[in-house]
């Protein structure tokens, strides 16, 4: 009976946690996504028009098609409306038509997929959502690079700050201090942002739109994840009274045998 319930205890961690990726210690500290964006549907629906307005002129969601948006509470004809090419059908998956050739020139890679990089992206500091909410909060103006930007998420990052309008232009101050494990040798830390032109949006709304964003691409790694959960509790309910009714109908079988 302890083995069962210790499986059944196994099985409802291992239902409910995200899997994780490992992750190098060390870097920039994640901020913590707001967790409670993911169930809230107008912002899966922002985030989903931020994503198809953004995000998808350079990288695909292949593994995602247009209609499934319809479980985030839009009709088809919204899709096709606002969400869509207009040689696109609703059926098909989120593809881009950038030329990989023209990607490594520009970008010095093939902007990679983004269907499922809310799940790849978790490791050690936290959740892929809370590594994605700090990468595209972080990004900075640095001269030194192709593109002119930088991030502190990621260090030497090829890919443009695609929101600098709506966040604004900015410089990433660091600081000089002894490293704390050689005494002999200064690391450069980051001491903050210095805002050079300001973004069509506030601080605040910019935090909200990039939750927004988060929330849909976290949906989008993986779609049936509340019907998964919601399943799985019925089919761990079924099992737990179950299995109590087999251990009663043991014992009444056995109670007269000595």
């Amino acid at each position: 009976m302890k083995t069962i319930l210790a499986l059944l205890l196994t099985a409802v961690i291992g239902l409910t946690s995200a899997p994780q990726a490992q992750a190098s210690e060390g870097g920039l500290p994640w901020d913590k996504y707001p967790v409670s964006r993911s169930n809230d549907v107008a912002a899966l629906q922002r985030g989903a028009r931020l994503f198809v307005n953004y995000c998808l002129n350079c990288h695909s969601a292949a593994f995602l098609r247009y209609n499934r948006l319809r479980d985030i509470g839009l009709t088809e004809t919204q899709i096709k409306q606002n969400l869509m090419f207009a040689t696109d059908k609703v059926g098909d998956t989120m593809k881009v038509s950038l030329d990989p050739k023209n990607a490594k020139d520009w970008f010095g890679g093939v902007p990679p997929d983004l269907t499922l990089v809310a799940r790849s992206r978790a490791g050690s500091q936290g959740s892929g959502a809370d590594y994605l909410y700090t990468y595209m909060r972080t990004f900075y103006r640095d001269d030194t690079r192709p593109t002119g930007w930088n991030n502190l998420a990621f260090p030497n990052v090829g890919m443009p700050h695609v929101f600098w309008q709506l966040q604004g232009e900015r410089v990433a101050k660091f600081e000089e201090q002894a490293d704390p494990h050689n005494a002999t040798k200064k690391v450069h830390v980051f001491a903050g942002f210095e805002q050079l032109t300001p973004g069509t949006m506030s601080p605040r709304e910019y935090d909200d739109a990039v939750a927004d964003l988060v929330a849909y691409m976290t949906w989008m790694s993986e779609p049936m994840r509340q019907d998964r959960i919601r399943i799985g509790v019925g089919v761990l309910v079924f099992l737990a009274i179950f299995t109590f009714i087999a251990w009663r109908l043991n014992n009444a079988y056995w109670k007269d045998v000595t």
